[in-house]
């Protein structure tokens, strides 16, 4: 099958197992970005199949957290597809409204995780980044090249490594192409956890486990809370936070959570 009609972006709930600290694969989807010939290069196709089934995923009762990962082991995604961009022009590019999907990407409510070994460079990079933690392998390496194409980031990059990693390090960065590594990503505050390269996959899996264990609703308000405070002031973002922890008074998980803890005993989610 060619890579023009066959699935890019494969789905799959891995069979539960047991986990640290009680968790288990229950409620946790892996999505693989499947080009590996190409070092699983963005192209537009790609994308809009990637925010498709992130999207189905979102809907669905029965995923709690998303683990995204690379096929192979020589990159999680190693930039654009140069060879599609090249032929862009200002109007393509705004017309198309093809950059509109990395909105889509950004809105999904559910922890998104990325496992990246290898290559996560320009818009690997950025995808990596627009995920809410990152477990990389020990052979993986991060950076922004897009200036030595005579461009810069166009989908993140400069807004969210400055965020990561702050102003003076993002700067020399972008400005020179060069990439990090996974251990000075970590030191940076990019990447969440640098593990062994084999067990790059077993570990986000492991990390997303214990997050789908958790109540569902008070995880997808605890997601939007964390990314407003890079979005608002200190006031607004502390007003923000306080509205989602009332509202979580409302549902039946706080009475069971706070029920279970009193009474000594695990408690029993219903998402509601």
């Amino acid at each position: 099958m060619s890579d023009d009609v066959r699935p890019r972006v494969r789905v799959a709930f891995p069979a539960p197992a047991g986990g640290a600290e009680g968790g288990t694969l229950d409620h946790v989807a892996l999505l693989t970005l499947d080009r590996p010939d190409v070092r699983n290069a963005l192209d537009f196709a790609l994308l809009a199949e990637l925010a498709a089934a992130l999207e189905a995923l979102d809907r669905t009762g029965a995923c709690h957290c998303i683990v995204l990962t690379g096929a192979g082991d020589r990159a999680f995604a190693a930039g654009a597809d140069i060879r599609e961009l090249a032929g862009e022009s200002p109007i393509s590019l705004y017309d198309g409204r093809s950059f509109e999907t990395w909105e889509r990407i950004r809105a999904i409510r559910k922890p998104l995780i990325a496992a990246v070994r290898g290559w996560a460079l320009g818009g690997g990079n950025e995808l990596a980044m627009t995920c809410d933690m990152i477990v990389a392998g020990d052979d993986a390496k991060f950076g922004q090249p897009e200036i030595r194409l005579g461009v810069i980031p166009g989908a993140g990059g400069t807004q969210r490594l400055a965020r990561a990693v702050g102003k003076a390090r993002a700067m020399e960065l972008i400005l020179t192409g060069r990439p990090m590594d996974a251990h000075e990503a970590e030191a940076a505050g990019l990447v969440t956890r640098v593990v062994p390269a084999g067990e790059t996959l077993p570990a986000a899996l492991e990390l997303a486990g214990q997050i789908a264990a958790m109540p569902p609703v008070a995880v997808r308000a605890a997601k939007d809370a964390v990314a407003r405070a890079f979005e608002l002031p200190l006031a607004a973002g502390l007003e923000y936070e306080r509205r989602l922890f009332f509202l979580l008074f409302a549902g039946e998980d706080q009475r069971e959570g706070m029920a279970a803890f009193v009474e000594k005993r695990a408690p029993r989610w219903s998402g509601r």
